[in-house]
This record gives structure tokens, sequence and C-alpha cells, in this order.
């Protein structure tokens, strides 16, 4: 199965998302950078066909140029075997097309956001000069955090090539419920022709079907073009007027007649959530040929009308007199009843008692609540996230300043609560540098952790807060990273049993190859007596140390006599009775008595007579004075510090052959196993 494939030896195929006319999409994973992502792969009978191929890599080459928040990002596109590809960012979400198969009609709010960002992701596509046309919900993904993005740029085109594809004669690319009317008859495309789209997908949320349906993608296609444009009547939908005029405007039929710019629309859109009840746009119909539906605004007049055209409209006059006549005898009754009411003191507006609401946007919202109590109506406070004001300012009021109202109202206060909160994204896995740019790039701040970890090394391992948390943006996201494995220092396995240098290396994380045995006089079977690796050698991951293990040897062998806590020259003399020679080594101690803390091999083991018992002796660090003693009793003092004699130097001071001192002095901090000079009166013996 498919499902199971590895692409490029890095990205393998998982769970099928969905299916397109060209390709099915899966999850996936980026086995080299451990991220999840989209792999869209071509359909396979469309993989021999030379025009869809170039399609498909046109898609990549089109969405790659793209970077955007708003916009799907294309990491890679390749081929394996007959199969082609293209690998893109994962959306943790649903297609717009599954909402409003849900929901049904979307709130005004959301709407307006979606379409937003869907406006922000087309604007950045149409400066680099690209036409996404084909615009539709199973395009537009909604993330769970609401962030929506634009995907499949598979038929898009350089704005240049004006012109629409056709892969067979009479064919048009794009799905035809949502395709402008210039794209369903092959005409040259411009922006506008994207926005056409957007129109059509604002009337889909708004109302919850299509402005244009039929038997067949035919018909369908000629209502795009010569239907009337489907006014949204926002008293009989809910709708506010100010987006059902935007909507209008979007699905003009002549593209002059349309927003020319995608940034336009944003602007609107935003405009039309401050403002819902201010309609910036006439609404209008310039369907070419069609009539105009019996509650759209009265069609204007064509540049040249026909004769049969006039008479239409000039029989349509006189019910229209009869009713404005009736309007203006209504107008002059209420007029008049409002003037008897005045008259008599009855119903007189009390103009005294509306106020004029101040603008209390960017203040506080406790200056604002001041103001508002002050002029004697209540504030109600609700607060939003913003990326735009200062916490606790005001963002928004409603009504708007300049509002006349009656004391005692309400006045409502969008109050910022501050950079909104976000879902935070696992990055655990990324390398440092994908998390940290994915992370800046959600707007937040990072601190970076290192520490020791079998994981690969720069790889993401932890972070904090924990993936999925709410985290409001400009937070700090500590990320630990691995720094590889802890090096490791080659121990000492000399004089070791092979049981033991085993159990040794197994803990420390490195291998041992023991297939080297030798005789070797002194050293017991079965003993470490050579290493290739010396200790204190910093070892990599996975280091192989090589080992020469004792076989055995005909000497006898001998008790070790138990020397711990003489001092050097008992512990000399008993090893050196038993047949032993003394391997002296130190351990620095403050105050260190100078007795022996520990030998190897320990009391009581058996060992070839002649070899070497290393005593572990504790000595303070600093040089023994020597003063008076004996040239014997001095050099051995010396030793038993750890501090072997290296030369004799004579002086006439002192009493005769005795020493006198040393080279350093005594008391003189000094690392076991330096040498020293001693300085002695007159001739040595």
């Amino acid at each position: 199965m498919i499902e199971q494939r590895i692409f490029n030896n890095r990205y393998r195929l998982e769970h099928k998302l969905g299916e397109g006319g060209m390709a099915t999409v899966f999850s996936g994973t980026d086995t080299l950078l451990r991220r999840r992502v989209a792999i869209k792969v071509l359909r396979d009978q469309y993989a021999a066909d030379e025009e869809f191929v170039r399609r498909f890599y046109q898609e990549a080459e089109s969405a790659a140029k793209l970077s955007h928040p708003n916009i799907v990002a294309t990491y890679d596109v390749g081929r394996e075997g007959d199969a082609y590809y293209i690998v893109m960012e994962l959306i943790d979400g649903a297609p717009l097309a599954e909402i409003i198969a849900a929901d049904g009609k979307l709130p005004e709010p959301v709407m307006i956001d979606y379409a937003a960002q869907v406006c922000n992701g087309l604007a950045y596509a149409h400066r680099q000069g690209l036409l996404h046309r084909d615009i539709k919900p199973a395009n537009i993904l909604v993330t769970r955090d609401d962030v929506v993005k634009l995907s499949d740029f598979g038929i898009a085109r350089a704005v240049s090539q004006q012109t629409m594809a056709m892969t067979k004669p009479g064919l048009i690319m794009g799905s035809v419920y949502y395709v402008s009317p210039e794209q369903a008859q092959g005409k040259d495309l411009r922006e506008s022709s994207d926005l056409y789209s957007v129109g059509v997908v604002l009337y889909q949320m708004l109302t919850g079907t299509l402005p244009f349906t039929g038997d067949s993608p035919v018909t369908v296609a000629l209502k795009h073009i010569g239907d009337p444009v489907p006014i949204i009547d926002p008293h009989a939908s809910g709708t506010s007027p100010a987006l059902a005029a935007i909507v209008n405007k979007l699905l003009q039929k002549q593209p002059e007649n349309r927003f020319q710019s995608a940034s336009d629309v944003a602007r609107a859109l935003r405009e039309a959530r401050e403002r819902p009840t201010e309609a910036a746009f006439t609404p209008q119909n310039d369907a070419p040929t069609q009539p105009f539906a019996a509650h759209a605004l009265p069609p204007r007049r064509s540049p040249l009308p026909d004769r049969s055209a006039r008479r239409t409209i000039d029989a349509g006059e006189r019910p229209r007199r009869g009713v404005a006549n009736l309007f203006v005898l209504l107008t002059v009754l209420v007029a008049a009843l409002g003037v008897g009411y005045f008259a008599f003191g009855r119903g007189v507006p009390n103009f005294a008692a509306t106020i004029t609401l101040g603008d209390f946007t960017n203040l506080t919202d406790v200056a604002a609540q001041q103001q508002i109590v002050n002029a004697g109506l209540v504030a109600h406070i609700i607060q939003s996230p913003s990326d735009a004001v200062a916490a606790n300012h005001v963002i928004r009021q409603n009504p708007a300043a300049g509002a006349r109202v009656e004391k005692h109202s309400v006045v409502e206060l969008i109050v910022s609560n501050g950079l909104p909160l976000v879902g935070l994204r696992d990055v655990r896995g990324y390398t440092v540098t994908d998390a940290q740019r994915d992370l800046v790039y959600e707007k937040f701040r990072v601190k970076i952790v290192r520490r020791f970890d079998a994981a690969p090394k720069d790889s993401v391992i932890d972070q904090h807060p924990k993936a999925g948390a709410n985290v409001r943006q400009g937070s700090t996201i500590a990320l630990i990273v691995s720094d590889g494995p802890r090096p490791l220092a080659m121990p000492n396995l000399v004089s070791m049993s092979i049981g033991d240098a085993q159990a040794l290396a197994q803990k420390m994380g490195f291998a041992l190859d023991v297939t080297e045995r030798v005789s070797v006089p002194g050293v017991p079977g079965d003993v470490i007596a050579a290493q290739d690796v010396t200790a204190g050698t910093t070892l990599g991951p996975a280091t192989v140390v090589h080992l020469t293990v004792s076989s055995g040897s005909d000497t006898p062998l001998t008790g070790v006599p138990d020397v711990h806590g003489k001092p050097f020259a008992d512990a000399s003399a008993a090893l050196k009775a038993a047949g032993f020679s003394v391997n002296p080594s130190y351990v620095v101690r403050p105050g260190g008595s100078g007795n022996v803390v520990q030998e190897q091999p320990a009391a009581g083991a058996s060992a070839p007579a002649g070899s070497a018992v290393t005593i572990v002796l504790e000595v303070p660090g600093e040089v023994p004075d020597t003063e008076g003693m004996t040239v014997d009793q001095a050099r051995l003092t010396l030793t038993a510090a750890g501090y072997p004699v290296g030369a004799t130097r004579t002086s006439s001071e002192g009493a005769g052959g005795r020493a006198i001192g040393t080279d350093p002095q005594a008391g003189t901090s000094l690392a076991p196993g330096s040498l020293v000079t001693l300085i002695v009166n007159g001739p040595t013996r």
C-alpha cells in the first residue's frame, strides 16, 4: 500500500487525509527534521500524462514562492519511481467546506475574521504576481486556533499569463460554483477574478447556500455569466448592511465594478466589523441581460437603451408615481401629528436629555469608565485580546463616538486584555533551529536550555510550557535541547578482572574487545594487563576499547598482606617481606595522615610473587619538614608524602651529614609525584 512508502528515504506516508481531482493527500513525517508534514501525491492515472505532471510541478513552483501566515507552506517536491509528490505544512484543523457543512451559516464575526485572513493571504500572493484561480471552501483550511490558510495553488498562474488553462477543449479549471464570469468564459483574468470567488465563499458562509446552482456545470457557469446578482437583504437575513454591501460588490459581473485588490476587501471587512450598520457601497446589479429581482434596486439605464426597453421603463413609472404620492401623503400626516403633539406639550422629544458620546478609544478602561459614569451613562466592559492595543486600553466602543444616546444608556467598551492566547504547538523532535524559527514566527520569545541526552545533538527533547497549553503571545518558551550524550572519560581498567571491566563499560556506555589474551608474568589469568585507550581520554559514542587480558602464568601465587592504615614505611616493609614490589600512589586530603587508604590487589587476594601491589596513601599535599633527619630518613619521609627525591645538594650549614631542608621548602603546597631536591650538610652517604 502507498501509505507504507517512504519517499527519498525521508518522507514517511501515514494516513490518507483527502483526495482531489489530481492528487491524494496523506499525513506523514519528515524523518530527517522530525516534524509532521502533509504529502500530496499525484494520482497514478495522471503520472504518465506530461501535462498533468507539468501542472503538478507548477503547483509546487508557485506555492514555494509564497511564505505567509495565511498560506500553507511548501517544503519540498520530488519524484519516487513513478510517483510525484509535494511536501507541505500539515494543518491541524479542517477545511472551511467541512465547517460550513456542519454548521450551515457562520456567525458574522467569525465569518469576517475568516474572510479577512483569506484576503490577507490573497493580497500577498497577488503581490508576488500569482492568481489563485480556485478559491473555494475546500481550499481554505482553518486550524484549531482559527488561523485560516489558503491551499492548493495547483491551477495558479502568473498574472502575466492572463488566460485560463484548458486541459481539454471546453474544460475550465476551477470549481464551477465559485468561478468568476470572465473565468467561466475563458477571458483574461485579474486579481478581481479571485475576489469574485471570495464573494461566493462569503455568500455561502452568510446564508449556508450557494448563490448559483444548477443541474449541470454548464448551467451553473451560465448563471454566473448572466443571472442577476443575488443581493442579500439585511432585514430578512439578519446580515449587517455593511457586510451585505461588501458581498454585493464582490459578486458584480463586471470586474471593474468589484473591489480591485484583496487588501481593499480586508480593509472593508474591518470597517464592517467596526461599523456594521453603515453600508459603504450602494447595492447594484450589473448582470448584462437578465431582469432584476423584485427586491432589488431599480436598474441603471443602458448607455444606449433600445425603444422596447424605454417603453418598459415608461410603463413602470405610472405605478411608481402612485406609490410616491401615497408616500408624500403619509409623510404629511405624520408631520401634522408631530406638530399637534408638540403644540399641546405631549410627546415632545427631550433633546436636552440626550448625550453626544465622546471617543473613548485608546483610553485606559478606568479613565473611559469614569467619563461614561460622569456623563450619566452605564459602562459595560468586554475583554478582548489585541496585538495592536495595549492591555487595559479601549479597542473600540459601541455606540460609536459622536452618536447621541439617552441618559442611563449602556455603552459597551471592548477593552484589550493583551496579546491573544495561542495554543502552543509541540516542537519536541524538531531541530532547535526549526523550533526557534516557528515559535518566533508565532510571536513567542525563546529560551534555550541545553543538557546532555541520548537524543541527537541540537534536537528539542522537551518544552515549557507543555505542548497544547494556551500561552499569551510574547511569552517566553523554554526549549530543552539535547547536547548529545555526556562525554565519557576512559577509566583505568588495568588490574581489573574481565567481569568487573565489562560491568563498568556497560554502565558507562562503551564496548570492550577482550579477544587478545597473552601470558603476562606476574598478572593472574582473566585480569586486564593493558588497554589501547589511555585512562582519562574522552570517549565518543559507541567507542570500542581493545584490552590485553592475561591468560595466567606459572609463577606461584602469594597472598597480599593487609597494609590498610599503615604508614608508608611499615606498609612497604610488609609488602616486600611478602615478596611483592611496591607501587605508591597518592590522594590529597587536608590534614592527610600519610597512611595507606587503599591497596590493589586487595588484602587477602592472591597475586604472583614479585608482582607489584599499588598502595594509595592519604597525604596533605605539602612538602614535609626533614630538617635534622638522616638522609635515609629524609628520603623515606619525602617518599611517604608523595615527593621522590630528584637530586641532593650539600651545604655547610647544619649538623654534619644531616638534612637541613628541601627545595621547595617545607610547607609548600605541591602536587604528589613532583620531584624535590634534598639539601644536606657535608657529604652524603
